[in-house]
């Protein structure tokens, strides 16, 4: 059954004023309140936020462009595929798996690129593999800078998102009985257990009138591209999406050398040539609405763990993707999220923790 598609900016916050703690409650309320969409857009970012997501998204094709043994080569079986490259691991609602994306995932918290760090979570949670399970990196003679740039973004992202939780802790302290002074914060800032997510979805088959399922109206059936979802996490930080024409810019790798430059970032087409294409807000009510991130912001979304924390004074909101339509040309869709997560053994509700949240939110969903 079709719902009315509306498109709707979602509330926005400067930079400085979250620095400042100059961010009133009406803004967090209208933005991750019991009525709201679930998101906040940053503006007012650093100089360099726009050159790495340029060149971090522009690698998102590279990546999935590469032979399949080299992609088989930096898959992770032991953490579930949920390290490193995925594609057509996941099944759709109909039964068949999902190939029309590819995902990067990375735990890019800093602290965890240290070993020790590591196998201490990982002897302490042996059946958390996708929490714990070291990271993949391509081989700097494939995809060189494909590393450090995509450290440097979800880093950035980070520290934005802590000036979030600082602002939601102001809120919570006032407005949650016996909340814990500063301890949002605390939990996106100490995280070792954030996961990012950088996705490609691939250039759709079908008629250039339709959608990549085709289905003409992205209300009817959202499931082919990213199911109606509630991230389990307390913030996603998301950066715009990046719509690139491979065949005017195929992302192919020339051989490369220890040496060499990284590839050049791709052009990006100045907006999606699918107005159906994008980020979707499900309401309560059944309503559905497109949310545009500006290129030069983020956006963060609300996640199950932050309702939990808040005791529901900020909901987590379903939301889902669609894909861009050929529209005779051969468009796929970057994109990067940073789901800030609690640590395993963090208290969500003040007795069960992040790990306990974690196994029933994944024995409801599967």
């Amino acid at each position: 059954m079709s719902s009315e598609v509306v498109s709707q900016s979602a509330v926005a916050v400067n930079l400085e004023d979250l620095r400042k703690g100059n961010v009133d409650f009406s803004t967090l309320e209208e933005a991750f309140g019991p009525s709201s969409l679930g998101i906040i857009v940053v503006k007012g970012l650093p100089e360099k936020f726009v050159e790495l997501r340029h060149k971090l998204l522009s690698y998102s094709s590279y990546l999935a462009n590469l032979p399949a043994e080299e992609l088989a080569a930096l898959e992770s079986p032991d953490s579930h595929y949920l390290v490193g490259w995925s594609c057509g691991k996941e099944t759709l609602k109909s039964g068949i798996y999902d190939t029309l994306k590819g995902s990067y995932y990375v735990n890019p918290a800093p602290s965890f690129s240290d070993p020790s760090v590591q196998s201490s979570v990982a002897e302490k949670y042996p059946s958390f593999p996708e929490y714990t399970a070291p990271n993949v990196w391509p081989p700097t003679t494939l995809l060189p800078t494909f590393e450090s740039t995509f450290r440097e973004l979800c880093e950035l992202i980070i520290d934005v998102a802590v000036l979030v939780a600082r602002a939601c802790d102001v809120y919570a302290l006032e407005k949650v009985g016996g909340y814990e002074k500063g301890y949002l914060e605390h939990v996106v800032r100490t995280s070792v257990s954030t996961k990012a997510r950088l996705l490609h979805y691939f250039p759709p088959p079908g008629s250039p009138t339709t959608t990549a399922a085709g289905k003409a109206d992205p209300a009817d059936d959202d499931d082919d591209w990213c199911a109606t979802h509630l991230d389990h996490g307390c913030l996603t930080g998301l950066t715009s999406a990046m719509f690139v024409d491979e065949a005017a810019n195929p992302p192919v790798l020339p051989p490369w050398s220890p040496a060499t430059s990284p590839p050049l970032p791709l052009p990006e087409l100045p907006s999606s040539p699918d107005p159906a294409a994008g980020l979707y807000i499900r309401s309560r009510t059944g309503a559905v609405t497109k949310v545009g991130i500006p290129r030069d912001c983020l956006g963060f979304q609300t996640g199950e763990a932050l309702e939990v924390i808040t005791r529901g004074k900020f909901k987590a909101v379903p939301h889902f993707v669609r894909g861009a339509s050929s529209k005779g040309g051969k468009v796929a869709r970057n994109t990067l999220a940073v789901f800030t997560q609690p640590n395993l053994w963090e208290k969500v509700d003040g007795e069960k923790d992040f790990a306990a949240f974690a196994r029933e939110i994944v024995a409801r969903n599967h």
